[in-house]
């Protein structure tokens, strides 16, 4: 059989200039208001993303490593960019691919994420051939290893994250905070950690309640708690998505730093040598 592989991202704008487009496609055509979009972009324009996303850099990083990694075909698709999922999933058929695997880089599974990368992975297949989909890899030994080795020995208290979704996905048995909570566990099971906790990060403001705390208001807690230093391990990410690189290296610094507390976070796995490595022994496992 001719395997290959289908490695799935939410996708980034490559330039500042993408960034309305990239938006629009996010919201499914719904209109954005002037002000928000211009928040957004302005966002982009602080963190240096004018002609050249660094996200979409490391994905195809991500791609070619793995690819040497496994000796097979890896084709990236994006759920809100180009290339898109649909693509990719033909490029795949044309190499003559009778069995994919379909990998999304988010542990943690929700009906509001995987299952979504999921339909339009299978939209693109047409029922053409085999797909061996990966619903979740929260609790593979390689990734958690990965993380483990980046808060191991550290003196700060670690505050795991992840991106929120609605608290509404509960009431629908959505196993997505079940899964977060297992994964830092286990890291911090791993590391040795006593000293930790959870939050969320991320929230938009659509009018319902989502999951929480927010890192924001947390860090204030354990600011009041008496803690000094904290480490931030974003076990919902595994690369330098803007969720990153604003939500924790702007706003939470700067929330820390009117707290007058220490903040710092773990470098991304991104396309490290060891992160591959995880990624391929999961791809080998869903081919078994």
């Amino acid at each position: 059989m001719s395997h290959a592989v289908v490695l799935m991202a939410y996708g980034s704008p490559e330039r500042l200039e993408d960034v309305p487009a990239y938006y629009a496609d996010i919201r499914g055509g719904r209109p954005i208001a002037p002000e928000h979009l211009e928040h957004l972009v302005d966002r982009y324009r602080r963190l240096g993303i004018e002609e050249g996303s660094p996200l979409n850099a490391i994905t195809e990083e991500t791609r070619a490593a793995l690819e040497r990694e496994l000796s097979l075909p890896v084709f990236t698709g994006m759920k809100h960019w180009t290339p898109r999922i649909g693509e990719a999933a033909q490029q795949a058929l044309d190499g003559g691919a009778d069995r994919i695997v379909g990998l999304v880089l988010a542990p943690h599974y929700s009906e509001l994420s995987i299952a979504g990368y999921r339909r339009l992975l299978e939209e693109g297949l047409r029922g053409r051939v085999e797909l061996c989909m990966v619903e979740s890899w929260h609790d593979d030994p390689g990734f958690v290893r990965v993380l483990a080795d980046k808060v191991r020995g550290t003196q700060a208290h670690v505050v795991f994250t992840a991106h929120s979704l609605p608290a509404r996905i509960l009431e629908q048995g959505d196993p997505y905070e079940q899964q977060l909570h297992e994964t830092a566990e286990l890291v911090a099971s791993q590391a040795g950690l006593t000293d930790w906790s959870f939050s969320y990060q991320s929230a938009s403001p659509t009018g319902e309640p989502w999951l929480g705390p927010d890192i924001l208001e947390h860090l204030a807690g354990l600011r009041g708690l008496g803690v000094e230093e904290v480490l931030v391990c974003p076990v919902g990410f595994v690369s330098d998505h803007l969720e990153i690189r604003w939500d924790i290296d702007v706003e939470a610094q700067e929330q820390a730093a009117q707290l007058g507390l220490r903040l710092a976070r773990i470098e991304m796995p991104n396309a490290e040598p060891a992160f591959i490595e995880a990624l391929a022994s999961i791809v080998r496992r869903a081919l078994a």
